[in-house]
């Protein structure tokens, strides 16, 4: 059944859906209507709609022939009906309708060739190869709407959902059907989405690179066994506040051989079979970790020193089953040669030995990042600037055992390549009664960042400023009480 829905018959019926008019005579096709059957009209000559008269099945098979996005996109407009069904075809199903032996005339044919590069200049204009949805927007009608994008698509992020009609699997099976080129798919707190939309979208788009999937209660173990079996390319992945993933669904993710980022936070059943399968089975690829708020231990750390040759990012935030020397047996593993950047936070159990190990044995780490570790204090920061070779960077929040007299120490101490130290809401900054008799010189140091310390104020930026004369022509932030106040060095010491 070779059936040509013209783009002007389309733009009628989507002005005369509501109104039940007729199409004028010279759009009428002579050969029948689109999925009609002998011969009648699609609208009766007495005005009776009969737009929603063909079953499923039949208007199925006509919008299978659409030809083109442009002209999907104005068949999605007829109706909800015609947009849910639209949304059900997959791109491999649309048919190419052959050209009939003998012009009609009175119908208007937009070009294949044409409607096929207008399509790809949709696609390569800026912005149009991605669909985000946010809030009370975020409904399964807007989602498959992006089918007027059919096949050109590579990115859809839903964030959040509408209260009642919120997005649902109908919708992410809208977005799998006929997006194949897809490549990024975030779902943030979008509750109704299941495992079983979650298959479709890894059998469906081979080619996806980033799956980030967070608040979504309904996502377990099998979600992430079909992704992990169905999209081989997949190179990030983010779990986060999904209950129900356990040790199972990482152990599966962690054989896509190309793996080079993940995202674990607040997956209460993930422990330390889940992340240590995750850790060795992906040793090769995996460059970028992070782990919050899981149930894992000691066990699992010491997998990340063994097996992380590959890892350079790594982050540890409120590991409270974490021990005191698993510091020191990760870093000692001698495996993460190649770690440029580590972030500790809410970790009670990080000590002096654990940073100077870790100085010593990751002779590549150049940024450090440290918030609320409770046992770091003014001995523990001068030794690890004397083991840190190439530090670059320091960032220190929420730390109150540090004092001014540990930040100068530490810049007495630190490498000739550190160019950075950021000081925030530790209330254990404050001014020094008097000027130590030795002041360390920091060549090196260009950026300052003392943010939320009521005890820092003028006289402590005055000791700043004589132990740092390259400060010439740069910008120190200093934040006091809420308020920034920019101070510009005109004069070095």
């Amino acid at each position: 059944m070779a059936v040509c829905l013209s783009w002007t018959r389309q733009r009628w019926l989507c002005s005369a859906a509501c109104d039940n008019r007729a199409p004028p005579r010279h759009l009428r096709c002579r050969g029948g209507t689109p999925g009609g059957a002998g011969g009648q009209e699609a609208v009766a000559e007495g005005g009776a709609d009969t737009l929603h008269a063909l079953p499923d099945g039949c208007l199925f098979e006509v919008l299978q022939r659409v030809q083109g996005a442009r002209a999907q996109g104005a068949s999605s407009c007829v109706s909800h009906r015609w947009l849910a069904l639209l949304g059900g075809i997959r791109a491999f199903e649309i048919k190419r309708a052959q050209a009939p032996a003998v012009s009609d005339l009175n119908q208007v044919f937009v070009c294949e060739d044409e409607d096929e590069a207008g399509a790809e200049a949709a696609s390569a204009r800026p912005g149009r190869s991605e669909r985000t949805l946010e809030g009370e927007a975020a409904t399964d009608v807007a989602l498959t709407a992006t089918d007027g994008l059919r096949g050109s698509l590579e990115s859809v992020v839903v964030r959040g959902s509408h209260p009642t009609h919120g997005v649902t699997d109908s919708g992410i099976s809208a977005v799998a059907g006929g997006c194949p080129s897809l490549r990024s798919l975030s779902l943030w707190d979008v509750p109704l989405v299941t495992d079983a939309r979650l298959a479709e979208i890894a059998a469906d788009c081979p080619s996806l690179e980033k799956l980030d999937i967070t608040g979504c209660p309904l996502v377990t173990n099998k979600g992430l066994v079909a992704v992990a079996q169905g999209c081989p390319d997949l190179k990030t992945l983010t779990i986060e506040s999904c209950f129900d993933v356990a040790n199972e669904g990482l152990k599966a993710i962690g054989r896509c051989s190309k793996l080079q980022a993940v995202n674990i936070k607040n997956c209460a059943y993930v422990g330390d079979q889940g992340v240590a399968g995750l850790i060795c089975s992906a040793t090769a690829s995996l460059a970028k970790v992070c782990l919050q708020g899981l149930s894992i231990t000691d066990a699992s750390l010491t997998v990340i020193g063994y097996y992380g040759k590959a890892i350079t990012n790594l982050t540890l935030t409120r590991l409270s089953s974490v021990g005191e020397r698993v510091f020191w047996v990760m870093a000692n593993a001698v495996s993460l040669q190649k770690l440029r950047c580590m972030s500790i936070t809410s970790c009670p159990r990080v000590t002096e030995l654990a940073l100077v190990s870790i100085a010593k044995f990751c002779p590549s780490l150049k940024q450090l990042y440290l918030r609320k570790c409770s046992q770091i204090s003014d001995g523990l920061l001068k030794d690890f600037a004397e083991a840190s070779k190439v530090l670059e960077n320091l960032q220190i929040e929420e730390c109150n055992r540090v004092t001014l007299t540990g930040i100068l120490s530490f810049l007495l101490n630190c490498s000739p390549k550190f160019k950075a130290l950021s000081l925030v809401k530790c209330t254990g900054i404050k001014d020094i009664c008097s000027t130590p008799a030795q002041l360390p010189v920091c060549k090196s140091l260009r950026s300052l960042t003392i943010k939320h310390c009521p005890g820092f104020t003028d006289s402590s930026l005055a000791v700043v400023g004589m132990i740092c004369p390259h400060f010439y022509n740069n910008t120190v932030w200093l934040h006091l009480n809420n308020e920034v106040i920019i101070l510009l060095y005109i004069v070095g010491y």
